[in-house]
């Protein structure tokens, strides 16, 4: 069985798919974005403050399900380049300070929006 989570202090979705579905005690977060949920505008500031709200969206998502960032097991990030590494690196870890989770990141083309960065993670209860 599957639970649809949507909460109303992350970006709603810009497409037809939901922000995190929990299933048999896993949790996929779909991949966000730099969002203010407050005013539906992308935060400004640059890559580290998108990475921020990113990690922030989460933690809401996160939160809805009875996790936190300590349940999630992996992570995929998607950047429009690699020279922004560094900086997401440096927010993302302040969420990850013990025993982070597993990860890829990749540079891509583009990113729905426009935006420089796009995040999703799968936890577990």
């Amino acid at each position: 069985m599957k639970k649809i989570i949507n909460v109303s202090n992350a970006p709603k979705p810009i497409a037809p798919y939901s922000q995190a579905t929990l299933s048999n005690g896993t949790l996929y977060v779909s991949g966000q974005i730099g969002i203010n949920p407050a005013d539906g505008k992308l935060v400004e500031g640059g890559i580290k403050a998108q990475t921020k709200q990113i990690m922030e969206n989460i933690g809401m998502i996160l939160k809805e399900a009875g996790l936190d960032y300590s349940d999630v097991v992996k992570c995929t990030i998607f950047m429009t380049d690699m020279f922004f590494y560094t900086d997401i690196n440096e927010v993302y870890g302040t969420f990850f300070k013990e025993n982070p989770p597993a990860r890829e990141a990749v540079a891509v083309k583009s990113l729905p929006a426009n935006v420089q960065v796009e995040i999703s993670c799968i936890a577990t209860e």
